[in-house]
């Protein structure tokens, strides 16, 4: 596996704050309600847990953006949610992140997406999601479409978060690759297996590796298995790189004719790994677009992804962090 020089690093991670990034996709809310549990329910055999804390963070490609916000680029986020108290909400913790709302779309028919996280003693207990995943209103998506059309010149990449909640249909998917192609915008896409199809031609494709063989409808019998299922879906869509995060094996990426690259796990304490692939596809299509080095890339989100899930929740890095990773590693050489 190959290594990077400080100064090689250094070069990369400054490189982040002069580059826009445009990010399309599903915005979320994350609530954390924590609490101590000390009798159970006469009701029913659940736990009771009094609630002493309550926190909301961004989640979905709203936490994408934030991640790239924190690693210095300027970003610009389009996303949907509703009209109610969490809309709110989650419009006031992107302004508090200077991040722009002027792409929140917002549709009465629907509620904002929210994920309540309940716990007790930093271990999560349930997870309750509200949320309609019926597909985008026509009208809506043309707006969508005539606002993404407006914001390509200026950027340098476009990062879709496909979660599958209603936003990315075939159409609006198909028109803003013909937009981003006619604008020269590097493209990545972090997917859900209904749209695998609808992302052919992108340069970057990062699903995880139970999203690959739920598209490939098998289970993977041995790492030759999965090479050939991978590589055959990345030729299949004509994607320029695959690449396949695998939890705590790390990261495959295949790149035409070449022989699959690992790139290892470097984190060394796991607390959790909700939104740990929204650092991955933001640290990665950074570091892509300073030279177009997918291995290169790879290795600083890997970097970045040990760091965000040694932190409770939904988190961010930041280039120093990513920096002191690399620092720990090189010492363990």
């Amino acid at each position: 596996m190959k290594n990077l020089k400080p100064n090689q690093l250094s070069e990369i991670l400054r490189s982040f704050c002069n580059k826009r990034i445009l990010v399309l996709g599903d915005v979320m809310l994350d609530e954390y309600l924590w609490g101590k549990v000390q009798r159970i329910s006469p009701e029913a055999p659940v736990p009771i847990v009094e609630i002493d804390h309550e926190e909301y963070r961004l989640g979905g490609a709203a936490n994408v953006a934030l991640n790239l916000v924190s690693l210095g680029a300027k970003v610009e986020l389009v996303g949907v949610c509703g009209k109610d108290s969490q809309a709110k909400t989650l419009k006031k913790l992107l302004k508090q992140h200077k991040l722009n709302t002027a792409g929140i779309f917002e549709d009465t028919s629907r509620p904002t997406t929210l994920k309540t996280r309940i716990g007790a003693s930093n271990q999560q207990i349930v997870r309750i999601d509200k949320e309609n995943t019926q597909e985008l209103r026509c009208d809506l998506s043309e707006d969508i479409c005539a606002y993404l059309e407006r914001l390509m010149p200026v950027c340098d990449a476009l990062i879709v978060e496909d979660y599958d909640k209603g936003l990315l249909n075939y159409k609006l998917i198909n028109e803003v690759l013909h937009l981003a192609r006619k604008n020269h915008l590097i493209v990545a896409v972090d997917p859900k297996q209904r749209s695998y199809d609808c992302y052919g031609g992108v340069d970057i494709f990062k699903p995880n590796y139970a999203e690959l063989q739920a598209n490939c409808k098998k289970t993977f019998e041995s790492e030759a298995e999965f090479f050939d299922s991978a590589s055959e879906s990345r030729n299949l869509m004509k994607t320029k790189h695959l690449v396949v995060t695998h939890g705590a094996k790390g990261m495959f990426i295949f790149s035409g004719k070449a022989t699959p690259k690992h790139i290892p796990s470097f984190a060394r304490e796991v607390f959790d790994v909700s939104g740990a692939g929204d650092t991955v596809i933001s640290a990665l299509t950074l570091a892509y677009l300073f030279d177009n080095n997918i291995e290169t890339a790879a290795l600083i989100a890997n970097h970045a992804a040990a760091v965000v899930v040694a932190k409770h929740g939904t988190a961010c890095t930041s280039i120093a962090e990513i920096a002191e990773s690399f620092d720990d590693y090189n010492q363990t050489l």
